[in-house]
């Protein structure tokens, strides 16, 4: 088969995106008010494709394309299908809450299309140009997402924060990459960068500045501390359904994106970075659960509850091993399915006239609609790490992998501020189950809606029983 068939397949999903996000362009143009319902339609089929087209060049060899700059690899294929189920989750979701707001446009679904494409190919990228080019696609259209809303003061403004910032971001990640480029003597791959590393280690001083500079960028991304300035502001600002996006697809290319880097491009230094790695874990979980305490935004509440759980996809990475890999991969995966349930409830819960941004407007909700706050529960469990949820196989993974490596001092930390943070898991379940609802009627919700909710939370319950089979496909992601 020619390479440039070869090349067209392993690429498929990505096609499917851009013809579904083009398609959309067009077809909006066309369309009337009353008919934009299409839109999703379309949108919801196209990503629907693009998992089956994910399944059909799914296996466990490994396929490069475009002259290696593009690897098709177990990891890539389970990290671009939880992309892919979170952002339909994202758009169930958010479909009364635009309508409700004049918001449902071509647009919405546009922007996030293509965001996705990024994310799908900062997931297969094998060089650093690939991977810049897919993290710019993302951060462009997340800036405009943040700021959709064009009637929102508090949107624009948290859209100028997180361009000024993003720039800077993006601009340490670039300067990094020109010094691993000089020190690599002229090499964009991944895998001539790791021979490089590998050979000179430190003794390369360009190489050790590239991977600072570049750490920096990988930290931005994720927000983790002292790199989060922007994250609570985005969040606080942003419409509930582009912070349900931005909270969960984007972390997980960030970790496509670190693993890339790190592990695939400069494994060979994994000393020096699993030291700054330490650094930022401690940082990210301590200020994450202490300041989250303090919030009466429950917007701004995830947010630093976000960097607390960054806190701990890095403490699975710094391990250096198989293992702590693995975790590190199923902590990242498990957290997007319950960012994306968390916020999904809060945009049900913000009907016309509504906005469900303060912790006081939860109260009462299982007066209102016992099954949503059912689910709100379940997710603050899993969040907190207590059992049978997932997110406390998540934790323990992490937490084993530091151990197994010697890190106990980390582990004992980790754990202590897991027990701080359970504070305000636990504080929200206590204003849905025992304080009076501001609101006396009944929460109707759309059917579509709550299946999407049912299954988003119920999946957290099913993989904290039974973590075998996701926990499989994350070790042979990393084989």
């Amino acid at each position: 088969m020619p390479v440039e068939a070869n090349s067209m397949i392993a690429i498929l999903p990505e096609i499917v995106i851009l013809t579904v996000a083009c398609a959309v362009l067009v077809i909006d143009l066309y369309l009337p008010d009353e008919r934009k319902d299409i839109n999703h339609i379309v949108t919801i089929i196209g990503l629907a494709t693009a998992l089956g087209a994910i399944s059909l060049i799914g296996s466990d060899k490994v396929t490069y394309a475009f002259d290696n700059s593009f690897i098709r690899d177990p990891l890539s294929d389970l990290l671009k299908g939880v992309i892919l189920i979170v952002t339909l989750f994202t758009f169930v979701y958010s479909r009364d809450y635009m309508q409700q707001r004049q918001l449902w446009i071509g647009e919405y679904h546009v922007l996030i299309l293509f965001a996705v494409l990024g994310m799908l190919i900062m997931v297969s990228a094998n060089n650093f140009l690939t991977l810049y080019l897919g993290l710019e696609l993302l951060a462009l259209c997340l800036y405009a997402l943040v700021a959709f809303d064009r009637d929102s003061k508090a949107g624009a403004e948290a859209a100028m924060k997180y361009f000024v910032l993003g720039a800077l971001g993006s601009g340490m990640l670039l300067y990094g990459i020109s010094m691993l480029y000089g020190a690599s003597g002229g090499f964009f791959g991944f895998a001539q960068i790791a021979d490089i590393a590998a050979a000179q280690g430190t003794d390369n001083q360009l190489l050790v500045f590239g991977l600072v500079f570049v750490l920096i960028g990988v930290a931005f991304k994720f927000g983790a501390v002292p790199f989060h300035m922007w994250l609570p502001d985005v969040y606080q600002g942003a419409p509930m359904p582009i912070v349900l996006f931005l909270s969960s697809a984007p972390k997980v290319a960030a970790f496509a994106m670190a693993v890339r880097i790190l592990i695939e491009g400069l494994g060979g230094l994994q000393t020096d970075w699993g030291e700054i790695l330490i650094i930022l874990s401690v940082l990210s979980f301590v200020l994450g659960n202490v300041v989250a305490i303090a919030q009466t935004n429950i917007k701004r509440m995830l947010a630093y509850s976000t960097i607390s759980h960054v806190g701990f996809i890095f403490l699975g990475l710094l391990a250096g091993t198989a293992a702590g890999y693995t975790a590190a991969m199923f902590y990242t995966v498990v957290y997007a399915l319950m960012a994306a349930g968390a916020f999904g409830i809060l945009v049900l819960l913000s009907t016309q006239g509504i906005e469900a941004e303060q912790l006081d407007d939860l109260k009462g909700l299982s007066e209102r609609n016992g099954w949503l706050a059912a689910m709100m529960a379940l997710i603050m469990f899993s969040m907190a790490g207590v059992p049978p949820a997932v997110g406390f196989m998540a934790k323990l993974l992490v937490l084993e992998a530091a151990v197994s490596v010697g890190l106990v001092w980390l582990a004992v930390l980790a754990v202590i501020f897991s027990i701080v943070g359970a504070f305000y898991y636990l504080r929200v379940i206590k204003l849905m189950y025992f304080d009076k609802p501001q609101l006396e009627q009944p929460l109707v919700i759309d059917g579509t809606a709550t299946i999407a909710i049912s299954i988003n939370g119920l999946a957290i319950l099913f993989l904290g029983l039974f973590p075998a089979s996701l926990l499989q496909v994350c070790g042979v992601a990393f084989g």
